[in-house]
């Protein structure tokens, strides 16, 4: 198995997950990544220079793993939503196309590419999509293409669309581990009202959403939502982790406005997700944030420690 981006947050607990499940994967590693983030991949791993915006880069790293499964995973954006249009078109659209050409001969049996909610926009019943910003407009693009090479040449693309990803070994920007770094260290969170409505789901729930995409028979084309199918709003999770947490700090629940064509409710169409590949995410809000809590509690013991 390739996984692209394998040394991202969501990459290495996917790997860990696979690894964990017997199976030979490559790590696709960005040429210019800090060396020390391809280290904490499990030992059996194997890692391979992947720069998406390089075509020989991603040709090669498909011939040295000859995979019979692929993860893409790698994406610029992801956490910038004032991304360059530009950047968003070179690395998340034809970052994607240089990984399907390099596959389109090859007897691959599954191609799992990984989208957003956000595709959706505003549109609460999925039955289009409305991109507001530049990284989901990227990624209505890629699982265009992704349709397009399964259409016109019977590549295997599966498109796994994830809702609000959270757990251990997140790095700040998103809100959870914004809100319990905050909390930890007895700071103030600024934070918009919090009335938009997420579905928030632990990230070994998504590995294990991700493989149930890629072993998942008859599903070939097809789009999938990996959530929970449970709306929380985002002042509740930050509510919750103040309580998890014993936080000191101020909530500034209003110090931040609404980001423009923001949707105020985005949440799994589990049911249909459940129906095609039999997976359903396991772990409930609570438990994964006292998970995520007690993990970033030992990362900030061993830095006092040290």
């Amino acid at each position: 198995m390739l996984v692209t981006g394998g040394t991202g947050f969501i990459g290495q607990h996917l790997i860990r997950h696979l690894t964990g499940a017997g199976a030979e994967v490559w790590a696709g590693v960005y040429p210019e990544e800090p060396p020390q983030r391809a280290t904490t991949l499990p030992p059996r791993v194997k890692r391979v220079p992947l720069d998406v915006q390089d075509a020989e880069s991603v040709r090669q790293a498909v011939q040295s793993a000859a995979p019979g499964v692929v993860f893409h995973l790698a994406a610029a954006g992801v956490t910038e939503p004032g991304i360059d249009p530009l950047v968003a078109l070179d690395v998340n659209v034809r970052g994607t196309i240089h990984l399907l050409e390099s596959l389109r001969k090859l007897p691959v049996r599954r191609v799992v590419l990984a989208g957003t909610c956000y595709e959706y926009g505003a549109r609460e019943t999925h039955e289009g999509i409305d991109p507001f910003n530049f990284y989901a407009a990227s990624k209505v693009a890629a699982w265009a293409y992704g349709r397009a090479y399964w259409r016109a040449l019977g590549l295997p693309v599966v498109v796994a669309r994830l809702f609000q990803v959270y757990g251990p070994g997140q790095a700040a920007g998103p809100l959870v581990p914004s809100a319990i770094q905050a909390a930890l260290t007895g700071g103030d969170l600024p934070m918009t009202p919090g009335e938009q409505q997420r579905d928030f789901i632990f990230v070994e729930d998504v590995a294990e959403g991700l493989l149930a995409a890629a072993t998942a028979p008859h599903i070939d084309g097809e789009s999938l939502d990996l959530g929970t199918g449970q709306p929380h709003s985002v002042r509740d999770v930050v509510d919750r982790i103040w309580a998890l947490t014993g936080a000191r700090g101020h909530i500034l629940a209003g110090a931040l406005p609404y980001r423009p064509g923001v949707a105020m409710r985005l949440i799994a169409d589990t049911e249909r997700t459940a129906r095609l590949t039999g997976w359903r995410a396991r772990v409930g809000l609570e438990e994964g944030l006292r998970r995520t809590v007690a993990e970033a509690r030992k990362y900030d013991d061993a830095e006092i420690a040290g």
